[in-house]
């Protein structure tokens, strides 16, 4: 079965002194994809996979790169980088705070607006869910989640945007215990989800071995190109 690495980032500075945790800088960003690129990695879309009808169709160096939140710095800084050395990339989209701010977090980050969102080009962008309002599905009842998945698609018909079947758990977080977990994973058949996606850190094996359990590896500001070569082809170890 193929590796199939998933990157997780977030927030992006020009500023070196601030890569750290959740936020990379502009130049480690960049070294990162420079290394992609010139050591021959693929990058693909989630719908991607779901017309790979064979592994024998699969590289065998794939990568997923993702991001979470749609902040506008992503646009700004990352969209670029994407472009210039002609990578893809899946940005998840906490609806409810579109043209607003990360009420969720520290109220300061500016997420981008319907036409940023669709402002990118889609051939290197592909747009997936991060709920509506970027609660932990853990805490949620059935019914919470039903009525989150539906403001989701009013907010994608209404506002004509073009978004992938695939969510991004907002921090990772879901219900790991049954009659919980169960009816979670039934709730995103229900609203025919094709991949839910949690952190774990560890190289994923496609076909995945559960389609809810897809693992990604958060790749952090202070991490040094070593560790991110490191990260992207064993995942994220204790050693660190």
């Amino acid at each position: 079965m193929p590796r199939l690495p998933i990157l997780m980032y977030h927030g992006v500075s020009t500023k070196a002194s601030e890569s750290n945790g959740l936020t990379i800088s502009k130049e480690n960003l960049e070294a990162q994809f420079r290394y992609l690129k010139e050591n021959g990695y693929t990058t693909l879309h989630f719908s991607e996979l779901q017309s790979i009808k064979t592994t024998t169709d699969f590289s065998k160096k794939a990568v997923i790169i993702t991001f979470d939140d749609v902040y506008v710095n992503q646009l700004e800084l990352a969209y670029p980088l994407l472009q210039k050395y002609g990578l893809k990339a899946s940005f998840f989209i906490p609806f409810q705070y579109v043209n607003g701010v990360d009420e969720w977090n520290t109220g300061k980050e500016r997420l981008m607006s319907i036409a940023q969102l669709k402002s990118m080009d889609e051939a290197t962008i592909e747009l997936g869910l991060h709920s509506f309002a970027h609660k932990k599905y853990n805490e949620l009842s059935t019914e919470e989640i039903d009525e989150d998945f539906e403001k989701c698609k009013d907010f994608i018909i209404s506002n004509q945007l073009n978004v992938s079947n695939v969510l991004a758990y907002p921090y990772g977080k879901y219900p790991r215990k049954n009659p919980e977990k169960d009816l979670f994973f039934n709730a995103l058949i229900k609203h025919k989800v094709a991949y839910g996606l949690r952190i774990g850190n560890r190289v994923n094996k496609f076909p995945f071995n559960d389609n809810y359990q897809v693992q990604r590896i958060d790749i952090k500001g202070e991490d040094s190109l070593s560790k991110f070569k490191f990260k992207l082809r064993f995942g994220k170890l204790r050693l660190f």
